[in-house]
């Protein structure tokens, strides 16, 4: 018995309708409360209140910069635990992989919960309960702990495709380790990259919870006003948002996240 065929078009139907209804309409609806006052009338009140406020300016930039750190760090740990993970000769290398995927398995609260009573207990031992560099660390290094796995996994996954010919012809050529590192490693898990980054700064520029819990609720980032505002003014809550979404463009777009696979392999080959 032979199974029917469908055509692209109608295999793309349930994507489209899961984008219409989950990204293009509450997108509409966020646009609409972010340029309409209480009265539901047009009006660009929001867009002034909030460039007109100092604290929130500075919370975009503060959050920026903390959601940067915590990128940078992922990255850093990161890329030599993909590349030491794909190219070992380990046969039950999954099992290594399993063991920073694991975590994610728990509950996202609980696991926050766990750190904050270690680093209470570390607070209590040193005298550095209070201090606003000890909450910024201790939010920093709760962040890098939730979305470390985000950042190992597109890179492992981008690594394992890499021809290993490409190496050989490298060693063949008189390439050394550091010049075929640089020349094909680097270029070719770039899109792993790419994916990486995205999937840990766009989050931590938002992860108020993490913030909240691990640093006393001192440390305040741009997805807690959002938090407030939507329990009280859907209208300022939404143009927050709306200036996160162009915050989050811009930043992809400076990135180069937009870039094709095939675009950034040529930029770097």
């Amino acid at each position: 018995m032979r199974l029917p065929r469908f055509s692209r078009k109608t295999l793309c139907i349930p994507y489209a309708v899961f984008l219409i209804f989950f990204v293009i309409v509450p997108m509409c609806v966020i646009l609409f409360y972010a340029f309409t006052d209480k009265n539901m009338h047009i009006s660009g009140t929001n867009f002034v209140r909030f460039f007109s406020d100092p604290t929130k300016l500075s919370t975009i930039v503060y959050s920026l910069v903390i959601a940067l750190i915590t990128t940078v760090i992922c990255l850093v740990i990161a890329y030599p635990v993909a590349l030491i993970l794909a190219h070992s000769k380990i046969k039950k290398k999954f099992v290594i992989l399993m063991l920073f995927v694991l975590p994610m398995w728990i509950n996202f609260v609980l696991r926050v919960n766990a750190i904050r009573e270690l680093f209470n207990l570390l607070s209590q031992i040193n005298g550095l309960e209070g201090l606003e560099s000890a909450n910024i660390f201790k939010t920093i290094f709760g962040m890098v702990y939730d979305f470390l796995p985000f950042m190992i996994l597109p890179l492992y996954t981008t690594m394992m495709k890499i021809d290993t010919s490409l190496y050989e012809a490298s060693a063949d050529l008189g390439a050394g380790s550091v010049t075929t590192f640089f020349r094909i490693t680097v270029p070719l898990s770039m899109p792993g990259v790419m994916s990486g980054v995205t999937m840990v700064f766009l989050p931590s520029m938002t992860n108020y919870v993490v913030s909240d819990m691990l640093g006393n609720a001192k440390v305040t980032i741009i997805g807690k006003f959002i938090y407030e505002y939507f329990g009280s003014d859907w209208h300022m809550g939404s143009m927050v948002a709306f200036v996160l979404l162009l915050v989050v463009f811009a930043s992809t777009l400076f990135s180069g996240g937009f870039k094709s696979e095939e675009n950034v392999r040529g930029a770097n080959l």
